[in-house]
């Protein structure tokens, strides 16, 4: 599972990669589980992101305003000569250009060379040249959400605070064009996580199954967060209600099992575990899954 297509393929809706944030993001910044009884809630954290967010891109482009380059957090995704050659030359370009349209469109190229190779906040600071172009809520939620990529991936506090500051500021500006935006509502719940103020995010994130009772984003993310605050039958709660609206939800069914587990409901967790292994064909899935049952015998 090393790479990022594989560790997605367990945390996030495998059908339309709407659940963006996965437990790896939160215990940095919840209440992480005890000793002993949540032992295989951190084993599954560390199954789900076996790469330790080893794609997050470094934070020079919120703390500069410059596109962001390889740190050694993340050695393998250094990019290939010709990629580097590629956005070199934009950067180059972009620099260099007087006329505004054309330089927009050259910030539009940088940003999708810089997705296509990972570094979500590179790709998030020309996107937000764009939004401060043309400002509207469709322009500011795809900077927003090249910055909330670059969060989900963080691997220190300082990171997560950084990039969710962003992501504060820039969904801020999407709800102020749209209040009903429930998608933009749910991942600025999630960036609150790592301010001074988690609880206004569970504040938006119940905000957002008000709206909407079957969201299935909103009620994945505040079971993760039962289970990062050791609320196991809460958590149980949640995922039950996430399998109902969408029975072949992978990680619903996935963390279902996990939270089960810790309530002592063996037989019923190896039962969600092996119906989240039979709902895909990703072997990092079904390796995740026969390490928790495993631990089950």
């Amino acid at each position: 599972m090393a790479q990022r297509t594989g560790s997605h393929q367990l945390i996030l809706l495998a059908a339309a990669l709407v659940l963006v944030v996965g437990l790896f993001l939160l215990p940095k910044v919840i209440v992480k589980p005890k000793e002993g009884k949540g032992e295989l809630a951190q084993d599954a954290a560390r199954t789900a992101n076996r790469d330790n967010g080893a794609a997050a891109p470094s934070t020079a482009s919120v703390e500069t305003g410059q596109p962001a380059g390889a740190t050694p957090e993340q050695p393998h995704m250094t990019m290939a000569p010709k990629q580097r050659q590629e956005i070199s030359a934009l950067t180059a370009k972009y620099t260099a250009e007087k006329d505004p349209i054309a330089k927009l469109r050259v910030a539009s190229e940088l940003a999708d060379k810089y997705k296509a190779v990972e570094k979500f906040d590179s790709a998030g600071y020309f996107l937000e040249q764009l939004a401060q172009a043309r400002p509207g809520e469709q322009t500011w939620k795809r900077a927003a959400d090249a910055y909330f990529d670059a969060f989900t991936f963080a691997t220190t506090q300082e990171r997560q605070k950084a990039l969710g500051a962003k992501c504060q500021e820039l969904y801020g500006k999407v709800l102020k064009n749209n209040p009903e935006n429930l998608d933009a509502k749910t991942n600025l719940g999630m960036a609150f996580m790592a301010s001074e103020n988690p609880v206004q995010g569970v504040v938006l994130l119940r905000e957002v199954l008000v709206a909407d009772p079957r969201n299935e984003k909103a009620i994945y993310n505040l079971g993760l967060l039962s289970m990062q605050s050791n609320q196991y039958e809460k958590a149980v709660e949640r995922f039950r209600e996430l399998t109902k609206v969408n029975p072949d939800n992978v990680n619903g069914q996935f963390y279902l099992g996990v939270a089960l587990a810790q309530t002592g409901a063996t037989a019923d967790a190896k039962a969600a575990l092996e119906k989240a292994k039979s709902l895909s064909t990703d072997p990092g899935l079904t390796a995740a899954v026969n390490e928790q049952l495993q631990k089950l015998q």
